[in-house]
């Protein structure tokens, strides 16, 4: 366990981030490919990186355990579900505004962390969360105020991919404290995701299809969650679900960012700043918990 008193919102943020920057990867994928294939190849990606670290990072005990099989019940839902409702979401509503609607995280996550793991929520870590979760939807105006180039049941997508990475969240820091291995985590996770969307694949009998280059940002998109997924364990680890899961839900900030100075696909407007103003302050004031 870390010394550092704010270690676990210091790996929740660097989460945070990864994912935004996986949900790019994702976009840019689906360019050239469909959701399906996309959410197949990012899980199939992380359980390789994870299987590839195994050696270095597993013990032989940690098999022949009930957190083993905490993390493998993850795996049914999350990454293989969460992914390609979140990928489905992209690919119809865009990465910023599927960032700006699965902030709804937070409410769940307190909700689990409340009633499944005895947590208490004090009045500035609820102050953080409603910051939090204004943040991401000011995210989602434009001027002409909700973009709705979308069909209305596509809200769907984005708040169920929330519900299950909270539920995830969880059943992971229930798991964790059995065995303490974010990385180990994440590969039993990860595994089962993988058997569950081959499955799905070889029965429908779907091809997977794309480009070599949408192929290359879906194995980019594999490897930042990957690498994201580690950071949140870690972060659940040490830290209060309570706390850990709004601070995760800052990724529409660091998406927007990113769409503005790296990937050219934002503009800077009021709503950047706003959302800056009341997710910034947000996550500093679950920090102080």
């Amino acid at each position: 366990m870390s010394t550092f008193p704010h270690a676990a919102i210091v790996y929740a943020l660097a989460s945070a981030f990864l994912f935004a920057l996986t949900n790019h990867f994702q976009s840019l994928g689906l360019m050239g490919s469909d959701a399906r294939t996309g959410s197949l190849i990012n899980i199939a990606t992380g359980a390789v990186f994870y299987w590839l670290l195994a050696p270095f990072v597993v013990e032989s005990w940690y098999w022949f355990t009930w957190g083993t099989v905490l993390f493998a019940m993850v795996g049914i839902i999350r990454p293989s579900l969460s992914s390609l409702l979140a990928i489905q979401s992209i690919h119809i509503m865009g990465p910023t505004l599927t960032s700006a609607l699965t902030a709804s995280a937070p409410i769940f996550g307190a909700l689990f962390a409340i009633t499944l793991l005895g947590e208490t929520l004090d009045f500035k870590t609820a102050i953080g969360i409603a910051a939090v979760i204004a943040g991401g939807v000011v995210a989602s105006y434009s001027r002409q105020g909700l973009v709705r180039d979308w069909p209305l049941w596509a809200i769907v997508l984005p708040v169920g991919a929330a519900f299950i990475r909270a539920s995830g969240h969880a059943v992971t820091k229930l798991g964790l404290e059995d065995v303490p291995s974010a990385s180990f985590a994440v590969l039993v996770s990860n595994t089962v995701s993988l058997a569950i969307a081959g499955a799905a694949f070889r029965i429908e009998g779907r091809p997977i299809s794309g480009t070599p280059k949408s192929f290359k940002w879906f194995v980019a998109s594999g490897l930042s969650a990957a690498v994201s997924l580690h950071f949140l364990n870690s972060a659940l680890q040490i830290g209060d679900l309570v706390s850990v899961v709004p601070v995760v839900s800052a990724t529409p900030v660091f998406t927007m960012l990113l769409g503005l100075f790296v990937f050219r696909r934002e503009r800077f407007s009021w709503r950047m700043l706003v959302t800056i103003a009341l997710v910034v302050p947000g996550v500093m004031l679950v920090a102080m918990k």
